[in-house]
């Protein structure tokens, strides 16, 4: 029975935002992804029972390959994140140059289905200049999903006459009302600093009302409740000898907090630390099997460029390169000045996967996976307040 929360999914990798978007309330009535590791993740956690993959139908296939009217007859929501490989800093940043782009994918998606909503996820770097014509170009695809490209037509062709079309009185047989903005899941509860870029759209005949949900969580509260109340350093039990030196960087603003909030704390909930993600897990150095993908792996050195995360602050963005070789921004620097790659099920807690949620594939494969998804919580606040929307 549809109860206006039923939603596709393309792109779904090791399933980050299906996840998400299952926490706020949304139900996936199919996922498409073709990456054989990724689907078998999804497979593996589904045999096992996990409660939010449970109804799944995992389509295994190229997203081109696909008819979109075949998978359901009633969607009410279009998610995914395209392949960010053409934007990706990481990456070859050749945008509609590079065969990868599935962009029109996503339209045709949006095309076929006619969901009341759509919610795609991508790269920073997809909000790069030298991509501010190819991204405008996408928003207005996706605002008027039914003014198709030619055959013969090049992209900035097609821009063109989307342009005239948005600037004119013609009113379209299919549109949508298009918001888009860069989110920093450290911002959302998320123990990392992840850019990523949402786009959102409502179907324009539903007049729909909305904006991105705002920040829950702030990096002053956490460097007040460091060094100004001493909270997060109790409540960790780390005792005043054992206390690290305060980063450089951040000194003149824990200054000003000490002046500016002497008394009460910043608003909002502190950022949460690579040391809140990982509280409870047993060190992966003393060979425990009780914890699944929390096997320690050796080998990490900082080099330039990349030196690692502080345990006493977000997490620098996981990372999964085309070289397929996780770099610094995967491992983290102790408190006696070594470093440590993160084990699997560290990565995971950072990006907000549930600890029954297990990944298939070897260590450098699992990384990949989980350094390409989408945050989990942050996928739940975005969904979550979409849905209050279209219910």
């Amino acid at each position: 029975m549809n109860n206006g929360r039923s939603s596709i999914e393309l792109f779904t990798g090791a399933g980050g935002l299906a996840l998400g978007l299952e926490q706020s309330g949304w139900h996936h009535s199919a996922l498409i992804e073709w990456d054989e590791h990724a689907c078998s993740t999804i497979h593996l956690n589904e045999s096992l029972g996990h409660p939010l993959t449970k109804g799944w139908r995992l389509f295994p296939d190229d997203v081109r390959t696909i008819s979109y009217l075949d998978l359901s007859d009633h969607v009410d929501m279009v998610a995914g994140g395209p392949p960010c490989q053409p934007f990706s800093l990481g990456g070859k940043h050749r945008a509609y140059q590079d065969k990868r782009d599935m962009f029109p994918e996503a339209v045709r998606a949006v095309r076929e289905l006619r969901p009341k909503c759509f919610v795609f996820e991508n790269v920073k770097g997809l909000l790069r200049q030298t991509f501010s014509s190819y991204f405008n170009y996408i928003i207005l695809q996706l605002s008027y999903p039914m003014i198709i490209r030619k055959g013969d037509e090049d992209w900035q062709s097609h821009l063109s006459k989307l342009e005239r079309h948005h600037t004119g009185a013609k009113e379209a047989d299919l549109s949508y009302r298009v918001v888009y903005r860069l989110l920093d899941a450290a911002e959302y509860g998320v123990s990392q600093h992840r850019h990523r870029v949402f786009i959102v759209g409502f179907r324009s005949d539903l007049q729909k009302e909305w904006s991105f949900p705002e920040p829950t969580h702030s990096l002053d509260r956490l460097l007040w409740d460091q060094w100004v109340s001493g909270e997060y350093w109790e409540e960790h039990r780390v005792p005043k000898s054992k206390l690290p030196a305060k980063h450089a960087k951040l000194a003149a603003r824990i200054r000003r907090l000490e002046s500016d909030f002497s008394l009460f704390p910043p608003p909002g909930e502190r950022c949460k630390t690579v040391r809140d993600a990982l509280r409870g897990l047993p060190d992966p150095r003393n060979k425990s099997d009780t914890v699944p993908n929390h096997e320690f792996r050796d080998g990490a050195r900082p080099y330039h460029g990349h030196t690692g995360s502080s345990l006493d602050l977000p997490s620098k963005a996981l990372k999964a390169g085309d070289h397929g070789v996780p770099g610094g921004e995967n491992m983290m620097a102790l408190p006696d000045g070594s470093y440590r790659y993160y084990t699997v099920r560290e990565s995971a807690r950072l990006q907000t996967f549930p600890d029954d949620y297990v990944f298939s594939g070897s260590w450098t494969e699992a990384m990949r996976q989980i350094g390409n998804a989408v945050p989990v919580e942050l996928a739940a606040a975005v969904g979550k307040s979409i849905l209050k929307q279209v219910t």
